[in-house]
């Protein structure tokens, strides 16, 4: 694929450092970027039947206070950006166990998908921009109009980010970064370290909640490679569902 090819050597010891792009090369990125999408239809099973069974095409939730109507479009177009994912789900209601403020904060959602996340913090009073490839923007974009009246539509966006591509469009200094069963694709993992570090500043925080799936090396990611990079802490286990929270913060 595009990274290998650019960067010679094997997967671990080639990660992006806090360095210049030219370490890594825009053409790489480029390249990549196309890779990930084809890539990203192999992860899981995509057949319609498969998805249908597993998720209905919408379901209403209570989080935080907050009805939310997420409309999920299966199918093999945008196979796992269609899901409600259990680990967004958790995330949301880590946010209420722990109160976690959004009133007036800067936030962005990584890997949105169907946007419940960022829906769910622009409702809590977040200045939200929901992020995903191109594909999934439709879908989050049906679910932000069908949820969010007109006061919270004023100060959310939903805009395509493709990680290790077009991350520098973005600010830097986020009060709030978001990501939910995000890490599961192993070639992307450099990627998403790459738009971590520049959307994150100083007084950032990170919440990342995923789930621990071994064939995809996630313990790995959270255990050897963000801890490069971040000051990480386990904030939630849940044993059951085999999903962990974590708060990730700049070493800086």
């Amino acid at each position: 694929m595009g990274y290998t090819a650019a960067v010679p050597g094997s997967f671990w010891p080639t990660l992006p450092a806090p360095a210049p792009e030219g370490k890594l090369g825009k053409m790489a990125a480029v390249v990549f970027a196309g890779d990930v999408e084809v890539g990203l239809e192999s992860v899981f099973p995509q057949e319609l039947e498969l998805f249908a069974d597993a998720f209905p095409v919408q379901t209403r939730y209570r989080l935080c206070g907050q009805e939310l109507s997420i409309t999920q479009h299966h199918g093999a177009r945008l196979g796992v950006a269609a899901p409600v994912w259990e680990a967004a789900l958790a995330l949301c209601e880590y946010f209420e166990a722990k109160k976690v403020n959004f009133q007036g904060k800067t936030v962005i959602e990584l890997g949105a998908g169907t946007g419940v996340v960022g829906i769910l913090a622009s409702l809590l009073g977040g200045h939200v921009t929901i992020t995903d490839l191109p594909i999934a923007l439709k879908q989050i974009e049906e679910n932000v109009h069908r949820n969010l009246p007109a006061q919270c539509i004023a100060r959310t966006r939903v805009c395509a980010l493709s990680w290790g591509l077009d991350h520098k469009d973005f600010p830097q200094n986020y009060d709030l970064i978001l990501g939910a069963d995000i890490v599961y694709l192993k070639e992307t993992y450099p990627l998403l370290i790459r738009t971590l570090q520049h959307v994150c500043g100083s007084q950032s925080i990170i919440y990342l909640s995923s789930k621990m799936r071994e064939e995809h090396s996630t313990a790995l990611f959270f255990e050897t490679l963000l801890p490069m990079y971040f000051t990480i802490k386990l904030t939630f286990r849940n044993e059951t569902k085999n999903i962990n929270i974590y708060k990730v913060t700049s070493k800086n």
